[in-house]
């Protein structure tokens, strides 16, 4: 019985190379370069969701957001010599995720960076199974490609609440990082403030969308050390609006 085979691009026929018609030189297929880019993103941990953001699609809706999407650019366009991370901070929804994975995208495809995303959950699920007899990694394992990549996004950061030994290990992870002058970019549901906590933390839980942690602020979630340390390592980058998922994906939905 013959046996079916599919081609997955009609411009090569899956051999990476595309000929001319007239006999001219063989060029390189498209294709080529989007497995590269497939590829890199898994090796990322780039989530899937987040695969197709770019800053082409961001979706620009205040000047906060605009202003945001700038400095992701001026990133990308600095790196290498920027060795100042980022620090994406707002309500759910407005687009930290989406900005960290386009400039991800961007670092890979036209600097030829080393990139790693994680979400801070994970990361510390990861290192705590390591500890489990029958895990097949080792805490060094995970750890070296959060150490040594080029740029390192870590996502909803205090999602998880802080611990002394969730402290450390991250603590750890960012002054290793912070030492090397290695780039790191983060996002975080909450709020933060520079003066007097109780003071000025109802303002921040007036809006909707903050993330609702019993009131609690960034400071509440990862500690002042930690704190201390990703402010001398990155610029802080607020972005406001309404939840985008609310707005649009709900709107976009037909049955």
């Amino acid at each position: 019985m013959a046996t079916s085979t599919t081609v997955s691009c009609p411009r090569c026929g899956d051999t990476g190379w595309i000929t001319d018609e007239a006999g001219g030189p063989a060029r390189r297929c498209p294709c080529l370069l989007e497995r590269e880019i497939a590829l890199r993103a898994e090796r990322a941990r780039l989530p899937k969701r987040y695969r197709a953001c770019t800053f082409g699609n961001f979706d620009v809706r205040n000047d906060s957001l605009r202003d945001a999407l700038k400095i992701g650019k001026q990133l990308v366009k600095n790196f290498p010599r920027q060795d100042v991370g980022l620090l994406f901070i707002g309500p759910c929804g407005v687009g930290k995720t989406h900005l960290a994975a386009a400039i991800l995208r961007e670092l890979m495809e036209a600097k030829d960076a080393t990139c790693l995303f994680y979400d801070f959950r994970e990361l510390i699920r990861d290192i705590q199974a390591t500890f489990t007899p029958d895990s097949g990694l080792t805490e060094s394992d995970v750890l070296a490609p959060v150490f040594e990549s080029d740029v390192l996004v870590l996502d909803e950061l205090g999602a998880k609440r802080s611990s002394a030994w969730v402290e450390e290990t991250i603590f750890l992870i960012i002054n290793h990082r912070y030492n090397r002058k290695r780039l790191t970019i983060f996002t975080s549901n909450y709020p933060d403030s520079e003066g007097d906590e109780e003071d000025v933390r109802p303002e921040f839980f007036k809006k909707g969308g903050w993330a609702k942690g019993g009131g609690d602020t960034l400071i509440d979630r990862i500690g002042v050390r930690l704190r201390s340390r990703i402010y001398e390592m990155c610029k802080v980058v607020p972005l406001e609006g309404e939840d985008y998922r609310k707005i649009a994906k709900q709107a976009s939905y037909r049955f």
